[in-house]
């Protein structure tokens, strides 16, 4: 970009929000897993839906490519620009406004750069939850949430977050306005637009606000670690805990003991409650919309007929809710934990919750064929098929010899994934990271309605390219 066209965007805005010094671009240019590291001349940081609009009919003009960024907290590289430091970062953060918060109808209209953990706590005022949870809330927007469809902890009960949004407000690449903001949980007024751009990161339009679905909390939740023998035993603990809890089993996370073991050598605060003695471990949650005393009932009634069936083999319930929250943060640990042990092929890959068991024996299997010694790190959702089916390199292995297999790896356990009936992206996205294998994997069909819609709605190419398709 020239400097003339670069000033041209940067009036939009102002010159305080558009940033150009190298020290202030940093942050927008690398991301978590430091794989998809960019570049780019300008970050615009727009402070109204009026300024994203004359953002994108200037780019659409001028044939400027713009790349939407939220909390820059994703792990498949859709919030990256490309190194040609021709894209344009587009900041969201600070249309962070809480627009309305509507007990009666259980909705929360948010702006787009609205924190999810801020999100959450404007909720819990008013004795109210929002219930999607992830170990970056403290920094991911909604929408970023959103344009990923993320899904978390509480996806078992909750849904994922388009699950969770009801109407939405998109500026699209024209720099026409879709204010679809609306509360309605029933609406067969057409096709459901809003659903186009939950989980199209940033490829289709920019998402500038949107209405999401609120939940009476719970009034009480009781949550245990339980060792296990085998995936089989978790996948029995699991169809019991629904069959007695039904829509109150609000959390169901497997580990293997690896991954518990890499935390209890790097993060030992807070401890685990049962011992590393077991193979498999679940975190499950219990929630009551009646009583604390009904949460716990039930909790020790359905871990007490699993000891005597001899399906768990141990089993700690918090005492408190000090101690709720060290179980909540050992499980948040578990992808901290891995860093320290060398380099990590990651895996987010999901199958039918019945088939999760046959799975991780056959992708173990899978692993050791592609680099043997190479120590599988599972754990994940078991209660909707989602696991993160992470390698870690074997030990004293080259980390540069091992990332070489990134490729091999992930095609070799995809390609299990896909014989299973699974998907090869739960619920990280496609962004640059598996954008290849969904062109080289899916159905012919559903890649050219995808790019029907693309450029139906983006015709000039410059909505975040390079992503998804």
């Amino acid at each position: 970009m020239d400097e003339a066209l670069i000033a041209r965007f940067a009036a939009i805005v102002g010159e305080r929000y558009a940033l150009r010094e190298p020290e202030d671009l940093t942050p927008f240019t690398s991301e978590p897993r430091g794989l998809f590291g960019g570049a780019t001349q300008l970050v615009l940081r727009p402070g109204t839906v009026e300024e994203v609009s004359r953002i994108m009919v200037l780019a659409t003009q001028t044939g400027t490519a713009i790349v939407p960024q939220g909390g820059n907290t994703g792990l498949v590289g859709g919030q990256m620009p490309d190194k040609s430091g021709n894209q344009i970062v587009l900041s969201l953060a600070r249309l962070n406004r809480i627009l309305d918060i509507d007990t009666h109808s259980n909705t929360a209209t948010v702006e787009a750069g609205v924190i999810l953990e801020n999100l959450q706590q404007a909720a819990d005022a008013v004795d109210r939850m929002f219930p999607l949870a992830l170990a970056s809330q403290g920094s991911c927007e909604i929408g970023g949430n959103l344009s990923s469809n993320a899904g978390g902890v509480g996806a078992l009960a909750y849904g994922v977050a388009r699950d969770l949004c009801l109407g939405v407000q998109v500026v699209l690449p024209t720099g026409e306005i879709l204010d679809d903001l609306r509360k309605l949980k029933k609406d067969n007024t057409g096709y459901d637009l809003k659903n186009l751009f939950v989980g199209a990161e940033g490829t289709l339009g920019v998402i500038t606000a949107a209405v999401v679905k609120l939940f009476p909390k719970p009034k009480g939740r009781e949550i245990a670690w339980v060792g296990l023998a085998s995936a089989e035993a978790a996948l029995d603990l699991f169809g019991r805990a629904n069959d007695a809890a039904g829509a109150g089993l609000t959390m169901f996370e497997l580990s293997h003991r690896v991954p518990l073991e890499f935390t209890a050598r790097h993060y030992p605060s807070p401890p685990c409650p049962v011992p590393l003695d077991y193979e498999w471990y679940v975190l499950m949650e219990i929630s009551s919309g009646r009583s604390s005393e009904d949460a716990r009932s039930l909790i020790e009634n359905i871990l007490a007929t699993a000891f005597e069936d001899e399906i768990v083999q141990d089993a700690a319930i918090a005492a408190n809710l000090s101690q709720a929250r060290e179980f909540w943060q050992l499980r948040e640990n578990i992808p901290e934990a891995q860093k320290p042990e060398g380099a990590s092929i990651k895996h987010d890959i999901s199958v039918p919750v019945a088939a999760m068991p046959e799975f991780i024996a056959r992708g173990n299997e899978v692993v050791q064929g592609v680099c043997p010694g190479a120590r599988p790190c599972c754990f994940g959702h078991m209660g909707d098929g989602n696991l993160h089916y992470n390698i870690s390199r074997p030990e004293n292995y080259d980390n540069e010899a091992f990332l070489a297999l990134y490729k091999p790896m992930n095609h070799a356990v995809h390609e299990l994934v896909r014989e299973m009936g699974g998907s090869f992206s739960a619920e990280h996205g496609i962004g640059i990271l598996k954008r290849d294998e969904l062109l080289a994997t899916a159905p012919p069909l559903s890649i050219d309605l995808m790019k029907r819609i693309k450029a139906a709605f983006d015709p000039a190419g410059i909505m975040n390219p390079g992503k998804v398709i």
